[in-house]
């Protein structure tokens, strides 16, 4: 009986893994169908990238608080905070964009109302991530908690395959592209109310407190969410002085991560407008966003392929994956800005997400083995704040490059990948395998 195996029950299970898939696929499902927005309003395609990297900022500026705070306000309170941000978030940018596309709003002022309810979505929505993870750790003993986390956080990385795969079915009659927005908003209810009906409040049986998790895209990593929680609910309690940014153990890992990092964030903030041109759709978005959902649905079954079947196959070390990620992701993306058509450039944007997809837990993996047990919770965040900060300027920095010439941004990624393969192979020491 689960009262006495100290398990959750199926049912319960089931809400928190709805909590976070539907936080990643509505995320991924907006990135699919926004730069098509953006051409249908004639929106500059910077300021497109620039609404996702507000969102983003203000995801790696909340998240450590509210990780902190499910442990004082409790974890369910914490889960439905998240929710009601992201159902708000999606319900009031699919009214806004819907309005804009009517012509009913300037498409300025739908873009800056826009902004600001993805403000929503940023700043709240980081609450539900950190508080499942801790619900879970807390209510489940040390044999169950692997296997209950991995759970929960593979759902993060299923969102993200399924966001951009079913966002093209909800570009409805009546509300066209804002149609996956207010459909995703109806489900965040669902999920919401099941959490409210199906999730008692009670009191954990073990102190527990969560992961802060990335901002979700189609390059995140579900394989190391849970084992970052898993650390983070073993040291909760250890009082230990905090790792230092320079401590030189860690240090190449982080700058590995944070040069790979902003490769991947420049691809995923390019692609969009790379298929509005190359395939010549800007005055046919709706197309375009059908399109832009099953290149990003492509990228993103590449990198769950690479984090759970490679790396397990393959036993990678931490420093093979990351130096063969780069190897791969540089490969892939100058394939993507040299291609003409959609084969091109599916397969060459599956490429690059492959070589991401070693390529990120490579890092995290190698930052985890490079410093002892007790400094496991500071390295999780050092790792979780540098794969977020990520996509707060790079996105937007790649596609005014890309504006500028497309090949001057995908050589800068490219630039990026092929230093972490030559630096890399000399820098990273580590040879623990990463799984």
């Amino acid at each position: 009986m689960a009262t006495t195996s100290h398990s959750i029950p199926a049912d319960r299970m089931a809400v928190l893994f709805a909590v976070m898939l539907v936080a990643a696929a509505g995320n991924t499902a907006m990135q699919s169908i926004l730069p098509a927005i953006g051409a249908k309003l004639h929106i500059p395609d910077v300021w497109v990238s620039l609404a996702f990297s507000w969102s983003a900022l203000l995801w790696v500026l909340t998240a450590p608080h509210w990780a902190r705070q499910s442990d004082k306000r409790g974890r369910k309170a914490l889960m439905a905070l998240g929710v009601v941000g992201f159902l708000s978030s999606m319900a009031l940018c699919g009214i806004v964009l819907w309005s804009g596309l009517e012509g009913w709003l300037a498409a300025g002022t739908t873009f800056i109302l826009f902004a600001l309810f993805r403000s929503l979505y940023g700043g709240l929505g980081s609450a539900s991530p950190p508080a499942v993870q801790a619900y879970v750790a807390a209510r489940t003993d040390p044999g169950q908690r692997t296997q209950a986390l991995s759970l929960v956080s593979s759902s993060f990385g299923l969102g993200t395959v399924i966001g951009p795969a079913i966002a093209p079915f909800f570009i409805l009659p009546f509300v066209g592209l804002a149609g996956p927005l207010l459909v995703f908003a109806l489900i965040g209810l669902a999920v919401l109310v099941a959490l409210r009906w199906r999730l008692p409040d009670d009191v954990p049986r073990f102190a527990a407190r969560g992961a802060i998790v990335s901002y979700p895209t189609t390059g995140a990593s579900p394989q190391t969410a849970a084992d970052e929680a898993e650390e983070q609910v073993l040291e909760a309690d250890i009082d230990t002085p905090p790792l230092r940014w320079t401590d030189m153990r860690v240090r190449p890992w982080l700058l590995a991560g944070l040069f790979g990092g902003q490769a991947q964030a420049m691809m995923l903030g390019v692609i969009g407008f790379l298929i509005l041109d190359r395939l010549g759709l800007r005055l046919r978005p709706d197309e375009a966003a059908a399109i832009t959902g099953i290149v990003l649905m492509a990228g993103a079954f590449a990198t769950l392929l690479a984090q759970w079947g490679l790396i397990p196959i393959l036993k990678l070390t931490a420093r093979a994956a990351v130096v063969t990620g780069a190897a791969l992701g540089g490969t892939g993306l100058v394939l993507t800005g040299l291609s003409s058509d959609l084969h091109g450039i599916v397969i060459g944007f599956a490429l690059a997400s492959l070589g991401f997809g070693l390529f990120r837990p490579g890092f995290t993996a190698g930052a985890s083995l490079s410093v002892p047990r007790r400094d496991q919770g500071s390295v999780a965040g050092m790792t979780a704040s540098i794969n977020g900060s990520a996509y707060i300027i790079s996105p937007a920095i790649g596609v005014l490059l890309y504006n500028w010439h497309p090949m001057v941004a995908y050589g800068l990624m490219a630039a990026f990948c092929g230093w972490l393969v030559l630096w890399g192979w000399s820098a990273l020491k580590q040879d623990q395998p990463t799984a």
